[in-house]
């Protein structure tokens, strides 16, 4: 166990892949409380019947490491309740926003280490194989709707099982949109007319000058590059030039990135911070918070983020927003072809079994998931509390996310005309080179460093942390 957890602890110093998450927490908190679409009610009492047979077995309890501090409420109503039908005691542990591959290290070398825990891809699959149980003789595998997504070892074995798909792109206020469309001048007349980054510039430098007239304080939100608070901008946003980089090589991962298209990730971070709530050499302070909350409340028209922060704008105080002006659009950077881009939809989200938890336990930690994804009570939670676009069969059509960012989510997929940019962030050679990404898109934004400056950076840092990971 110790040789394992060594191993582990040497990897993830060197190529550390941490989850990417929403949300902003303070500290840990711990509270102890198919090919066949089978969409159908019989199918899914199916299901929750056969769970409920093996949660009547399992012996064992469950401790679960989540890794959104945002939903943490969600996971521990959750466990309190399973515990009360079942009998089961299960414990959740969140992670400060930022840590779960550290509070991850910390935790599985505990006595009571968690028996349910997450990893976000094939990288981080790598760094925790060794506590990764197999889970393909699983219902919840055979639930899964598409197995390709599933994480797979050489042996043919199912170590990771994705959970949720989810897409983020630029969130906009139509309300305020159409505000704007009636405005004489207006640099066009629908969100249909943008559906570029030149379009999108246009009108956008053309709102910040009327911002008074629309009564926003700015077009953007604020963006967050306190430590930590970054993600959606060194993860997320530097996901669209790696998914361009990768798609005209043809490849999936590269041990040394050219960062081809650094200069359309500067376009559109040049438009965020230039047309926000906030003026660039204060953007240091900023958390993603900060910004949802200037959404929210009417302060901005538009904010970078994902289908889960639905909950994070429906839940400001004094939050102006209607649900159905709620929409999305594509990130457009000035790529050629962007105007058939859809959002970035994909997945980092996988949960995995700890095969060095008692027998038990184990059982126990799966028929919990298991549970999740089948009884009603579960199912509800996981849609409307959580707002997860799950992958599984046991979901029924009126039993998927009714709230507004999942809905846009859903209708691009369905959109045959729109090409989903994948997530390719999941590559990212560690959580160091991220991190440090985010604090030079920081220095840039003060005018510290120029563009040049970053972009080497990047490349640089991407080549060393592959070799430092492949050394390893």
């Amino acid at each position: 166990m110790k040789k394992k957890l060594a191993s582990v602890l040497l990897c993830a110093v060197m190529a550390a892949s941490m989850l990417t998450g929403c949300g902003n927490a303070d500290n840990a908190t711990a509270t102890t409380p198919a090919t066949d679409n089978k969409t159908d009610a019989a199918a899914t009492t199916e299901a929750a019947e056969k769970t409920a047979e093996k949660t009547a077995e399992a012996a064992g309890s469950v401790y679960y490491l989540n890794f959104k501090p945002e939903v943490d409420e969600v996971w521990q109503k959750l466990a309190q309740e399973y515990t009360e039908e079942t009998g089961v005691p299960v414990k959740v542990v969140t992670a400060a926003s930022g840590t779960y591959e550290q509070t991850l290290m910390s935790e599985i070398a505990n006595k009571e280490a968690p028996t349910l825990f997450q990893i976000n891809g094939p990288i981080g699959y790598q760094n925790w194989k060794d506590y990764c149980a197999d889970l393909k003789d699983t219902d919840l595998y055979s639930w899964l709707m598409d197995k390709s997504l599933a994480i797979t070892g050489e042996d043919g074995g199912v170590y990771g099982i994705p959970y949720v798909v989810e897409g983020y792109g630029i969130i906009y206020n139509d309300a305020i949109m159409q505000k704007y469309f009636a405005l004489d001048g207006a640099k066009a007349a629908s969100m249909d007319e943008i559906n570029n980054f030149a379009k999108l510039k246009e009108v956008v430098e053309d709102m910040q000058a009327k911002k008074d007239e629309l009564g926003i304080e700015g077009v953007f939100a604020s963006t967050s590059l306190t430590p930590g608070e970054d993600w959606r901008w060194q993860t997320h946003l530097a996901n669209i030039p790696v998914y361009y980089e990768f798609k005209d090589k043809g490849i999936t991962d590269t041990d040394n990135l050219e960062f081809t298209y650094s200069d359309n990730f500067k376009n559109i971070f040049d438009l965020y911070i230039n047309n926000s709530c906030t003026a660039p050499g204060l953007l240091g302070s900023k958390s993603v918070d900060d910004s949802m909350a200037e959404f929210a409340l009417g302060q901005a028209a538009m904010v970078q983020n994902g289908n889960w922060g639905w909950s994070q704008i429906n839940g400001v105080d004094g939050n102006t927003v209607k649900a159905e002006d709620v929409k999305f659009l594509p990130i457009y950077t000035g790529v050629e072809g962007e105007e058939n881009q859809g959002l970035c939809t994909g997945t980092e989200n996988f949960f995995c079994i700890n095969k060095e938890a008692s027998a038990e336990d184990q059982a126990a930690s799966i028929a919990f998931v298991e549970w999740l994804f089948s009884s009603e009570t579960g199912k509800a939670a996981v849609t409307n509390d959580l707002g997860f676009i799950a992958p599984f069969d046991t979901f029924s059509d009126d039993e998927k996310p009714t709230d507004p960012l999942a809905q846009e989510v859903l209708r691009y997929m369905a959109d045959t005309s729109k090409t989903s940019v994948s997530w390719n962030f999941t590559s990212f050679p560690s959580q160091q080179f991220k991190d440090d990404f985010g604090a030079a898109l920081l220095e840039y934004a003060s005018g510290s460093i120029d563009w040049d400056a970053v972009k080497t950076k990047v490349v640089d840092e991407w080549a060393a942390e592959k070799a430092a990971t492949a050394a390893n």
